[in-house]
């Protein structure tokens, strides 16, 4: 369009100084309207456009209420975030104090248990008597201090627990064999299958 313009601008200024009538007038005013607003236009395609930064006295500017519309809205969704997180971590307490109430009941049933335990094996499976002499005299007896039938048990419970993936526990001198004997017995412990020395819990929790 600007380009037309010019052209019939440079056609128009060939007429020479002829007498103008009123349309010609009119013309000229527009070919001169048209000079301006291509000046104007060149001196704006040499700018850079500025990016104005959304500060809050922009967004006065451009519309107070809808300034105050976005602030609103922006509130909402922070209180909703925070509603949520609250919640969120309320119910994290809770679960976390009723698996310790758990954690308790459970460590408490387990005392209790180990305790009956203990009792009944001290009343029926007691130490071996020391004095009594062994009949082979050539055999010197051994000093190794015998553990308990429930001291045993403890041992194998623990390595079961704590070590899940390797569960057996080595024959030690101090395990009176006719205990170890009556343990895998009963199907209360089982021998390593590729070390006899070795023995460890029957996994009944499983």
């Amino acid at each position: 369009m600007w380009k037309d313009m010019e052209e019939c601008q440079n056609k128009l200024s060939l007429t020479g100084t002829e007498t103008l009538t009123d349309s010609n007038a009119q013309l000229s005013l527009l070919i001169m309207q048209v000079k301006c607003l291509t000046a104007e236009l060149s001196q704006w395609q040499k700018k850079t456009p500025e990016i104005i930064p959304l500060t809050e006295d922009v967004l006065i500017t451009l519309g107070k209420e809808e300034f105050q519309k976005l602030r609103q809205d922006l509130e909402m969704v922070l209180s909703t975030m925070e509603s949520k997180n609250e919640k969120l971590k309320e119910d994290l307490e809770r679960i976390f104090n009723e698996l310790k109430t758990k954690m308790l009941n459970v460590k408490e049933y387990k005392e209790k248990l180990l305790s009956t335990l203990g009792k009944f094996l001290e009343d029926h499976f007691p130490l071996p008597d020391r004095s009594v002499k062994k009949k082979k005299k050539n055999i010197q007896e051994s000093t190794v201090q015998l553990i308990t039938l429930h001291e045993m048990l403890e041992i194998l419970i623990n390595r079961l627990f704590d070590v899940p993936h390797d569960p057996y526990v080595k024959i030690s001198d101090s395990f009176w064999p006719p205990y170890v004997e009556l343990l895998l017995r009963n199907g209360i412990a089982l021998r390593h299958p590729e070390d006899p020395t070795r023995i460890r819990l029957e996994a009944f929790h499983q």
